[in-house]
């Protein structure tokens, strides 16, 4: 599929964004895919497996402090995911490039599901710790808002797609929805809350090293595992597009 034939596609666009060509990105994907998808697999299932019984338990949660190899991740790449579709979406409106598009709407479905595994471990971990399985405090419910706007989204890209919109309102909604992330992050700051503060910074952690260790392989396990399903998705919606293109030459 040459990018110069794709509608909305602007030739003046620069050198640095060459590998929106379609060519040139499945030429990237194809062999990126499983790489990134088992070494993912294999990080994840590892630091899982350290996690439930390489580190000891919490003095003061026990055993259900385990959850956070899941739970941690699974916010990170909730939160992340909705990041990457509204860079995605910002790229298409300014460059129109449809594969920008694609992204974004390949990156909605697999950042509820995490977004979603997010509030399910957390209403598990928060049962036995808070003494409840829910709490309206400011975390809880940005988060919860966060998995609706994807679901919001989805819905929105879908309509889009069936009645031959140009992507500019979904791409818009992205961008728009990305005002929710600031507080989500900071929402244990302004709000007295349940949920704990932040645990892990850039220089320093409250969470002691013995315990530490492996959310590391957890951490990068998942976001593998996200960006592979993602380049999935892309190139199955890549190549949907080409057999309709197909489809249409010969029915013309």
């Amino acid at each position: 599929m040459d990018s110069a034939r794709e509608p909305g596609y602007r030739s003046d666009v620069p050198a640095l964004h060459a590998l929106a060509n379609p060519a040139r990105f499945l030429k990237i994907a194809r062999p990126l895919t499983p790489i990134l998808f088992w070494l993912g697999a294999a990080l994840t299932l590892f630091g899982a497996w350290a996690g439930l019984t390489q580190t000891p338990a919490d003095y003061l949660q026990k055993e259900t402090v385990r959850i956070l190899y899941i739970h941690v991740p699974a916010a990170w790449l909730g939160m992340g995911g909705w990041s990457g579709l509204a860079l995605a979406s910002l790229g298409y409106l300014i460059w129109r490039h449809p594969l920008a598009n694609l992204a974004a709407r390949a990156m909605a479905p697999v950042g509820a599901v995490f977004a979603a595994t997010c509030l399910a471990t957390g209403s598990i971990w928060g049962r036995p710790t808070w003494g409840t399985w829910w709490e309206w405090d400011g975390r809880l419910t940005s988060m919860l808002l966060l998995f609706f706007i994807y679901v919001a989204y989805i819905a929105l890209a879908r309509a889009d797609a069936e009645r031959g919109g140009d992507g500019r309102v979904p791409a818009l909604f992205g961008v728009a929805g990305s005002v929710l992330l600031p507080i989500i992050r900071y929402s244990v700051i302004w709000w007295n809350t349940l949920h704990q503060g932040q645990s892990i910074g850039l220089t320093s952690s409250t969470i002691d090293g013995s315990m530490l260790w492996p959310l590391f392989f957890t951490m990068s396990g998942f976001t593998l595992l996200f960006a592979g399903i993602v380049l999935m998705r892309m190139r199955a919606s890549l190549a949907a597009q080409k057999v309709e293109a197909r489809l249409k030459r010969m029915a013309a």
